[in-house]
């Protein structure tokens, strides 16, 4: 299937590995120019290098800004990026490391501030700063990745479900503003359990806090996956194109659950 998105220019965060390099490379072998961003320098210019191996077989470019997305600084970085569009993006994907696991007793306030400014008010202001630029040209894709966390919370999560729920709620209300009849969508990727090195964080967490070993969590929480598995960042990034497609116009302010069936709810 031809998505309808060759040419045009997309900011993909968290970019260096993971969800978000598969976002980024689903991205690229559609011939779209991508601007990808993290914090780690070398590993970014690593992804970089072979991600431009596939633009260049896709007649794409990228380009690469080793910033800090959730700071101002870090945010101006990406826009002014030289050879990018500027502000003038097309697809925004938004992906930021998730906050520490623990119990919500040790978390101060600090810690509160710090992932709801990284997994709530920076995607709000990555939106801000490009949704009125895709609505004059009549054509934009804002993703956030998020979690399934915000379907299902986890207990050890609670920094994550509670910056992502926030941020769940002002897509709800922002996608069904006027920009929704100009050609712009704003959705929410919910990955449930990828095999990422978030993952492997997580998992070593649950094994501590369980006395059990890491193996052993991982074959028992992949037992507990419908699908028996967990997911690739390559499936992630191929759901990820489709909502940024020409093919996705009428779906918006959405939560997509991608967790290969362990969310046992209808709705």
């Amino acid at each position: 299937m031809d998505l309808g998105i060759a040419g045009k220019w997309a900011l993909v965060c968290g970019a260096s590995k993971g969800l978000g390099y598969g976002c980024a490379l689903a991205l690229v072998r559609e011939g779209v120019n991508v601007v990808i961003n993290a914090r780690n320098a070398q590993a970014l210019e690593d992804a970089a290098v072979r991600l431009g191996a596939e633009a260049s077989a896709a007649g794409a470019v990228v380009i690469a800004v080793a910033a800090d997305i959730t700071t101002p600084a870090g945010r101006e970085a990406v826009l002014a990026a030289p050879g990018g569009p500027g502000r003038d993006f097309d697809i925004v994907v938004t992906n930021a490391g998730g906050p520490p696991t623990g119990d919500f007793r040790d978390w101060d306030r600090d810690a509160w501030i710090k992932a709801v400014d990284a997994n709530m008010l920076t995607p709000i202001e990555l939106i801000r700063a490009t949704v009125d630029g895709m609505a004059a040209r009549g054509f934009g894709r804002i993703v956030n990745i998020t979690s399934s966390a915000v379907k299902a919370p986890i207990d050890i999560l609670g920094l994550s479900n509670g910056a992502r729920s926030g941020l769940t709620g002002f897509v709800a209300g922002a996608s069904r503003s006027p920009i929704a009849a100009r050609g712009v969508t704003i959705n929410n990727l919910l990955p449930g359990k990828f095999d990422t090195d978030r993952l492997a964080s997580t998992v070593a967490a649950a094994a501590s806090k369980a006395g059990k070993g890491v193996d052993d969590v991982r074959r028992a929480q992949q037992a507990q996956i419908p699908a028996g598995r967990y997911g690739t960042a390559q499936e992630f990034g191929a759901i990820c194109a489709f909502l940024c497609s020409v093919h996705a116009g009428y779906m918006t302010g959405q939560n997509i659950l991608a967790d290969g069936g362990a969310y046992p709810g209808t709705f």
